[in-house]
């Protein structure tokens, strides 16, 4: 992908590659794309998901192929179509659409976020937005790959060497749009002793408690730390991570940005930003570490 499309940081913008599916519309952040390749015939793996094509080899770099017509239940076709490659969670993955119609520039206020007659705990769209009186769907391409792989997602197992310790006190603040994700999230946080969890959807709520307890003047006993993905619909991550690391009474509160967009473009955008750490979304233990540090740091300071 020409890396000039990468937007400015904190705009609360992102760019949408749509691509089709059958007759269907659907998009994907480009922030995700390494390439976009013509289809190539592809090794089956015995035993493998369903979901999974098979591999291949360009460049002489392994790659998983993921029928995205499967895994989401459209029917199967005969068209060859293309192999969108991603890179997200530190993964490689190439997923096969039938067309790209083009790139958009977006603003996150611009998506709706499903309700829960679309969207449950087991959907896999993340939004919505209208481009050219066509309805785009976002997928979760996360929650796709972990459904196939569950390794490749947060590891609860990975907080066990947490349990058992005092309770920690220090209320954490959070944005996360995915409810499957944030739960996984709080549970590992309860698991490590951070029982003072708020869980907010996206950037624009957590900022809105921001806001509220500075008004009341409570901001100091309420947010120790900041937890805040990405991609989120209304405010996404970066913008957040704008507000507070601009604002000369809140920049020293503690932003983590734990996001399976963590590559070294968006490490860049988030340390222009001043994000205190940024971790992938796998790296669940060392969150807990880098939480631990940030906090303690603070209140001996």
């Amino acid at each position: 992908m020409d890396s000039t499309i990468l937007l400015e940081s904190g705009t609360n913008e992102l760019e949408i590659l749509e691509f089709t599916l059958g007759n269907n519309r659907y998009g994907i952040n480009v922030a995700k794309i390494r390439e976009i390749l013509s289809y190539q015939p592809v090794t089956p793996i015995p035993h493998s998901n369903p979901s999974v094509e098979g591999i291949f080899m360009p460049r002489d770099e392994m790659i998983t192929v993921i029928n995205l017509k499967q895994s989401i239940g459209i029917p199967e076709d005969d068209k060859k179509g293309l192999f969108i490659i991603t890179n997200f969670n530190k993964l490689n993955v190439a997923f096969h659409v039938d067309e790209v119609i083009g790139i958009h520039r977006v603003s996150w206020s611009e998506i709706i976020k499903p309700d829960s007659t679309i969207n449950n705990n087991d959907g896999v769209a993340t939004g919505v937005v209208k481009l050219n009186d066509n309805l785009i769907v976002i997928l979760d391409f996360e929650r796709i790959v972990t459904d196939i792989s569950p390794e490749t997602g947060l590891k609860i197992s990975d907080v066990e060497e947490f349990q058992g310790r005092e309770r920690r006190e220090s209320p954490i603040l959070i944005a996360e749009d995915s409810p499957f994700l944030s739960k996984m999230l709080t549970d590992c946080l309860k698991k490590a002793g951070y029982t003072k969890l708020i869980a907010t959807d996206n950037g624009q709520e957590a900022w809105e408690r921001i806001c509220e307890y500075r008004r009341k003047g409570t901001l100091d006993s309420m947010v120790h730390c900041i937890i805040t993905d990405i991609e989120m619909p209304i405010m996404d991550g970066h913008r957040l991570t704008k507000l507070v690391k601009s604002d000369e009474e809140l920049k020293s509160i503690p932003l983590v940005i734990f996001s399976s967009l963590v590559n070294d473009d968006m490490r860049r955008k988030g340390e222009k930003l001043g994000a205190d750490a940024q971790l992938t979304k796998p790296e669940i233990g060392d969150l807990v570490k880098t939480i631990d540090r940030l906090i303690e740091a603070r209140m001996g300071s």
